[in-house]
């Protein structure tokens, strides 16, 4: 794992867009990568290209986990699991008080890491306005101790 690098953005983008095409993320241009790449933890393999993202964008006292993907062939090594702890990680460095995020699957990773189903008036309320209701997307939280 590693912090992204504006470089990062074209695969970041790439990475992303079978997951936007199946509906399981929103779709964002290549200017949102570029401007937001320090947002981004990423998952690379051995010969340089990326495996998986996460992006942690700050609000206040709260984190917002968004465009979470891992590449088809490593679903399922462990890899999400590993970008989920280090994304917690760089939260609890920031003294960020609780995550949140929003998903349209199961969120079955999320919900083992101690995430649970909260009302999105509980979450940012600028990142909160921003969820598209047609999406029926659900939102989880989870409190960061000290």
């Amino acid at each position: 794992m590693r912090a992204a690098r504006r470089d990062d953005a074209p695969e970041l983008a790439a990475l992303s867009r079978p997951f936007v095409r199946t509906g399981a993320l929103r779709e964002r241009p290549l200017s949102l990568y570029l401007a937001r790449a320090a947002d981004f933890l990423v998952a690379q393999a051995p010969d340089g290209t990326l495996e998986g993202c996460l992006g942690l964008r700050e609000h206040a006292t709260a984190g917002v986990l968004y465009n979470f993907c891992v590449a088809p062939h490593r679903q399922g090594s462990g890899m999400g699991g590993r970008l989920l702890h280090a994304a917690t990680a760089r939260a609890r460095s920031r003294s960020l008080a609780a995550l949140f995020t929003a998903t349209t699957g199961t969120g079955r990773l999320f919900l083992r890491a101690g995430f649970t189903p909260v009302s999105p008036a509980l979450a940012p309320a600028a990142w909160a306005r921003s969820l598209d209701p047609r999406r029926a997307a659900r939102v989880l939280a989870r409190t960061l101790e000290a």
